[in-house]
C-alpha cells in the first residue's frame, strides 16, 4: 500500500525518489562494476580453461560477457519506450518500476548459484539483472517531472547521485571485506569452492536484498503515475510512435542531428569501456595472487568513481570557457590516447594510472553530452520525447559496441586488440564534432 499522495515539490516525496539510488546504484558498482567481473574470471581459473562451450559455439569468458551484454540492451532498448507508452496512458508506472526492481534484484540473488556447469541459468540470471537495473532507472528518471518542480529537478537529481555512490560504495567495502577475510565472517569454503568465491556469491545476494529493501521507501511514497486524458489509441506502439516523430523533427534541426550523430559514435566506445574495464582488469593484468587481484580490481573501481566526480566538475568549468563542443572534441582526443595506452598497460601501477584516466574523462564526457544535447533542443519541442530518443540512441550504441568489442576480441584472441580497436570510433566523434558548430545557438 502507498501513502496518501504527495503534493509535487514536497520535501518528503523528492527525497524518496533521490532515495532509489542508494537502493539500485549497488547492483551497477558492487556486480556490474567490480565483483561480478572477478567471480566471473576465478570460475575459469579454477576451471583451468580460458572458453566454454555456449550456444553451439567455444567462446572466450570476455568476449562471451559483451554478447550477452549486447544481447540485453536490444531487449532494453525495445522495451523502455514500450513501457513509456503504455505507462504514459495507464498512469502505473510504479507498477512497472516495482517490477522490473524486483526483477533485478531477484536475478542477483540468483546469480549466487552461477557455474560454469550451469551456465545458462546464470547468463539469464545476469542477463535479467541488467535488463531489471535499467529499465527500472529510466522509469525512475522519467517521475523527476512529475515529482519536483524545475528549479528543484537539479538538486534533487544531484542528490539522488550521491545517495547511490555513498550507498554503493558502504555495500562494496563490507563485500570487499569478508571476501579478503572471511574467516571473520564466518565464511568457510571448500576445494571446489575456496571462502573467497563463496564470499562473493554471498555479495551477490547481499545487493539483491539491499535492492529489493530500500527500494521498498521510494515506492511508499512515489505516486501510481499520472494517467494521460483523453481517448488511448496505439496504447502498445505509443513510445514508438514518439521515437518517430522525434526522428521526424530532426530533419527540421540540422545541428541537433549531426551533434546526435557524433554523440551516437563516441558513445559506443564510452559505454563499452565502462561496461569491460573491469573485465579488462582482471584477464590482462599481471597481479601476482588473487587476493592482489581482487583488491587491485576493487581498488581501481573506487579511484574511477572518486576521479570521475572531478573529472565533471573540471569538465563543466572548461566548457564555460571554452564551449562544449570544443571540450567533447579535446575529450575524445584524451581518450585515444588512453585507448592506445591500454594497450601497453601489464602492471597493476599500470592500471590504476589508467583508471584514472578513464574516471577523469568518463564523469566529463557522459555529464558533458546530455548538458550539450539539452543546450540544441529548441524549447517549444517536447523535451521528454526528445531524451527519450538520446537513451534509446545510447542503448542501440551500447548494443553495437559491446558486440564488436566481444567479436574483435573472440577473432584476434585478445581483449588488448579489441581496445585499440575502439580508438575508430573516438576518431570518428572527433570528426563529425567537428562538423558541429562551436557556439551554440542560443546557448
Amino acid at each position: 500500500m502507498s501513502k496518501a499522495v504527495l503534493p509535487k515539490g514536497n520535501k518528503k516525496l523528492l527525497n524518496a525518489w533521490a532515495f532509489y539510488d542508494w537502493a539500485n546504484s549497488v547492483y551497477s558498482l558492487v556486480i556490474a562494476s567490480t565483483i561480478f567481473p572477478i567471480f566471473f574470471g576465478a570460475l575459469f581459473r579454477m576451471a583451468g580453461i580460458e572458453k566454454v562451450l555456449v550456444f553451439g559455439m567455444e567462446i572466450a569468458r570476455t568476449p562471451l560477457i559483451s554478447y550477452v551484454s549486447s544481447a540485453a540492451f536490444v531487449c532494453i532498448a525495445i522495451i523502455t519506450p514500450l513501457l513509456s507508452g503504455i505507462a504514459d496512458y495507464l498512469g502505473n508506472k510504479k507498477v512497472f518500476m516495482r517490477f522490473f526492481s524486483y526483477l533485478g534484484g531477484l536475478s542477483c540473488i540468483g546469480l549466487y548459484w552461477f557455474s560454469l556447469e550451469n551456465i545458462y541459468l546464470g547468463l539469464g540470471c545476469y542477463f535479467l539483472a541488467l535488463v531489471g537495473y535499467w529499465v527500472s532507472f529510466a522509469i525512475n528518471n522519467s517521475y523527476l517531472p512529475d515529482i519536483a518542480f524545475p528549479d528543484q529537478q537539479d538538486r534533487i537529481s544531484a542528490r539522488g547521485f550521491s545517495m547511490g555512490y555513498i550507498g554503493s560504495v558502504i555495500l562494496l567495502l563490507v563485500n570487499l571485506a569478508m571476501i579478503l577475510n572471511p574467516d571473520v565472517f564466518g565464511i568457510s569454503g571448500t576445494a571446489e569452492a575456496p571462502a573467497e568465491v563463496v564470499a562473493m556469491r554471498y555479495s551477490f545476494v547481499m545487493v539483491g536484498l539491499w535492492w529489493i529493501g530500500f527500494s521498498q521507501y521510494t515506492f511508499y511514497f512515489l505516486p501510481r503515475g499520472n494517467a494521460r486524458e483523453g481517448e488511448r489509441k496505439n496504447l502498445i506502439f505509443n513510445g514508438f510512435q514518439e521515437l518517430r516523430s522525434v526522428w521526424r523533427q530532426l530533419g527540421e534541426n540540422p545541428l541537433l542531428k549531426r551533434y546526435l550523430g557524433a554523440f551516437f559514435v563516441f558513445s559506443m566506445a564510452v559505454q563499452t569501456i565502462m561496461l569491460i574495464a573491469a573485465y579488462f582488469g582482471e584477464e590482462e593484468i599481471a597481479w601476482g595472487s588473487d587476493s592482489e587481484r581482487t583488491t587491485g580490481l576493487i581498488t581501481s573501481i573506487l579511484v574511477i568513481q572518486l576521479v570521475a566526480i572531478a573529472g565533471a566538475t573540471l569538465t563543466a568549468r572548461a566548457s564555460r570557457v571554452f564551449g562544449n563542443i570544443r571540450v567533447l572534441i579535446a575529450l575524445n582526443l584524451l581518450w585515444i590516447v588512453i585507448c592506445i595506452y591500454a594497450y601497453t598497460v601489464v602492471t597493476p601501477l599500470e592500471f590504476y594510472i589508467a583508471a584514472g584516466a578513464v574516471g577523469l574523462v568518463m564523469g566529463g564526457i557522459q555529464a558533458l553530452s546530455r548538458s550539450t544535447y539539452s543546450k540544441f533542443l529548441p524549447q517549444t519541442l517536447d523535451t521528454a520525447s526528445f531524451f527519450s530518443f538520446y537513451d534509446v540512441a545510447e542503448k542501440i550504441g551500447i548494443i553495437i559496441g559491446t558486440f564488436l568489442y566481444g567479436f574483435v576480441a573472440q577473432v584476434t584472441g585478445s581483449m588488448r586488440n579489441a581496445t585499440v580497436f575502439l580508438v575508430l570510433f573516438f576518431i570518428g566523434g572527433v570528426l563529425l564534432l567537428l562538423r558541429v558548430p562551436k557556439k551554440i545557438p542560443g546557448a
